[in-house]
């Protein structure tokens, strides 16, 4: 389950990346983005399978420690967009958020059963709910920047899932700390 996770995920990083930069979305970068932390945790999940319960929370801080480090470099090109960017074809942004919505969909109904599992599991269960999440927002901006013209709606997503980002990753921390100091 984890390994079928990991290959989309870093197959939508690609996709979602190269979209991203070719049509200047602020939003499908982020999700990109995403995805490669996602990729990232699934692989220290994965890493985490049969080790010590030590070693598991230790994933599990990693993995927030990343997804905090992504969310602030997104509020970061969301700011750099903001005095330099362009509107994006939100055409474009729904084309390649739809796939990247069904495969984290997917995901989630495959991790749904391990959201009160192990603590590195609940981890990469936490990181999905969040890209369902912002896949939808993504495809709404995208709509919103193709009726308008303005590429705001790509920066306001940019900067909400930058600020999802960062809230998911402090709920992971948190989730960490307590399973390290809970009695064993």
């Amino acid at each position: 389950m984890l390994w079928l996770a990991l290959s989309l995920n870093a197959a939508m990083f690609v996709v979602e990346v190269t979209v991203g930069l070719l049509v200047g979305s602020t939003a499908v970068l982020a999700d990109g983005l995403d995805m490669l932390s996602d990729a990232t945790v699934y692989a220290i999940a994965l890493a985490a399978i049969g080790r010590s319960a030590r070693f598991k929370v230790n994933s599990a801080r990693l993995s927030g420690v990343l997804l905090l480090a992504l969310g602030i470099a997104l509020l970061w090109e969301v700011a750099r967009r903001l005095q330099v960017g362009v509107a994006p074809e939100g055409l474009w942004m729904m084309a390649v958020s739809l796939p990247a919505l069904a495969v984290n969909v997917i995901v989630l109904r495959l991790l749904s059963h391990q959201r009160n599992g192990e603590v590195h599991l609940r981890a990469a269960w936490i990181f999905t709910r969040a890209d369902v999440v912002a896949n939808v927002a993504v495809i709404f901006s995208g709509l919103a920047v193709m009726l308008t013209g303005l590429r705001y709606f790509d920066l306001f997503v940019g900067a909400a899932i930058g600020v999802y980002v960062i809230r998911e990753a402090l709920e992971i921390l948190k989730d960490a700390r307590s399973e390290r100091n809970s009695p064993a």
